[in-house]
């Protein structure tokens, strides 16, 4: 499997294995704690004591992924694929350094990844992750009995990172059924049904203990987070109910030393389950493509724009010829709505237009000086695979309005200055010269450099536009104000409340 993050403290580490040549080589950070004991969860018990009969139906329908692959593809420069990197950024991002993978044996002209799966039809369709078979130039299927099979790739989603195969069986094979991830509740039990490390088919049990994390590892980051252990050579494999019901793909483990310890994640399965019926269908999924960079909806925002609670998907950028801007979105705009469905939060309306077929025609419900209006989109695709269906922002910094009595010091952006922050010659604005510590512009993160280019979605000019606005934002009764600045060639809106001032 692909190694999703490892690191001297702490990692998110996805649970496959590589094997290069005839050595066994897990993905950790060094050899030495390569199998460092997972600390003790405590464990769980179901009400009858055991969770036998639970495994005697599902563990039939388990098997273990072997992919080889050509050497160059797992070389100390490939090792990482396009969502591994994305893991690795999202830990990095909360201060947590991940150590590179280690290179691999030179002369072997090919390597093999271990990862799990589990059978969804009699006649062997076989569900995994994604990058369990990533870059894979051969498929083999290990059956529970131990009859080995090769394997067709059916379809993949990197996206999502779910896949599905398909075997040719002597006979019908035992299945597992989906459950209702929807209805799982923190607390409840679960059973994780793996080959971790290749030592065989393995069974753990634990509880959940947390819905829909965000490791920022694409629009579809929903993960239920659990404590049943889960190494090296889970991923893949099912996450099982009480009833024997498939409600997760087990996916990726948090780890300091390439072992569990006890916080892994999965793939719910009412969005795997859907996934899995288009790749089934078409072989792969083209996302939905808006064209916007979006950011929360915040109370001191929602207070600048007249919005009577938070919520909503804020877009700071509008990239040119997209859906977004044909539609005629723009900067400033709150994306409320797609369609019937409400947007609360902007990994909302990732998800929503992920969702959307390239080509289909929907309506969005933007939030625009003062009143909500319907925009017509019609949606896009995802040809060169690198555009996300909403690309959210990066985490941001709150930037101050250019007036004086919120903390600030203003400047025109002249020529010169313009030239210093290698600006283009068509931005317009006033510059933060100065940032009072105590007041709400360095709290919100404002700095000097910044160029302000619009308060409350007018555009400003210099100065002097930027304090009238403000002035005039005060008098309307307005709580915070909402400011589009620019801070290395980067645009994005921030709300300054001037009660904080």
């Amino acid at each position: 499997m692909s190694h999703i993050l490892r690191k001297h403290r702490a990692a998110a580490l996805v649970g496959a294995a590589i094997i290069a040549g005839a050595a066994y080589l897990p993905f950790t950070i060094n050899s030495s704690n390569a199998f460092a004991a997972p600390s003790d969860t405590g464990g769980v018990l179901a009400s009858s004591g055991s969770f036998a009969s639970i495994v005697d139906a599902d563990k039939p329908a388990v098997v273990t992924i072997t992919t080889t692959m050509k050497a160059t593809d797992v070389s100390a420069d490939q090792q990482e694929s396009p969502m591994d990197e994305q893991f690795r950024q999202f830990f990095e991002g909360q201060g947590i350094p991940l150590p590179h993978p280690a290179p691999q044996h030179q002369g072997s002209q090919h390597a093999m990844a271990l990862g799990s799966g589990f059978i969804i039809s009699r006649d062997g369709v076989i569900v995994t992750n994604n990058h369990v078979i990533d870059n894979a130039v051969d498929i083999k299927v290990t059956l529970d009995d131990g009859t080995e099979l090769p394997a067709k790739l059916i379809g993949t989603d990197p996206k999502s990172d779910v896949a599905v195969l398909k075997i040719e069986a002597p006979k019908p094979l035992q299945t597992v059924a989906w459950g209702d991830s929807d209805k799982l509740k923190l607390g409840d039990q679960i059973l994780a049904i793996g080959n971790p490390f290749g030592i065989g088919t393995t069974v753990t049990a634990g509880i959940v203990s947390a819905r829909g994390r965000d490791l920022h590892s694409g629009p579809y980051d929903d993960f239920i987070q659990i404590d049943a252990p889960i190494n090296h050579g889970n991923s893949g494999g099912p996450l099982v109910d009480r009833n024997g019901n498939v409600v997760g793909i087990n996916t990726a483990i948090y780890s300091p030393n390439g072992g569990s310890v006890g916080v892994g994640f999965a793939i719910p399965s009412d969005e795997a389950k859907a996934i899995v019926a288009k790749l089934q269908k078409d072989g792969s999924i083209d996302h939905g493509y808006l064209g916007v960079q979006i950011q929360p909806v915040t109370k001191d925002v929602a207070d600048a724009v007249g919005l009577d609670k938070s919520g909503g998907a804020l877009v700071a950028a509008v990239t040119t010829d997209t859906p977004a801007a044909r539609a005629g979105v723009k900067p400033g705009d709150i994306v409320t709505a797609v369609g019937s469905e409400t947007v609360k939060t902007p990994k909302d309306l990732s998800r929503l237009v992920a969702d959307l077929s390239p080509g289909a025609k929907e309506s969005l419900s933007v939030w625009r000086d003062g009143k909500t209006i319907d925009l017509n989109v019609t949606v896009g695709g995802n040809e060169n695979g690198q555009k996300q269906a909403a690309a959210e922002s990066s985490d941001i910094q709150g930037q101050s309005t250019g007036q004086p009595s919120l903390g600030i010091g203003l400047a025109d952006l002249t020529p010169d200055l313009r030239q210093k922050l290698n600006l283009p010659h068509n931005t317009n604005g006033a510059v933060v010269a100065s940032v009072n510590a105590d007041k709400s512009a360095a709290a919100a993160g404002i700095q000097s450099g910044d160029v302000i280019v619009s308060v409350n979605d007018r555009p400003v000019h210099d100065a002097r536009d930027v304090k009238t606005a403000v002035a005039e934002a005060g008098k309307a009764g307005r709580k915070s104000v909402l400011l589009l600045i620019e801070r290395d060639g980067n645009k994005t809106f921030v709300a300054v409340p001037f009660a904080a001032a």
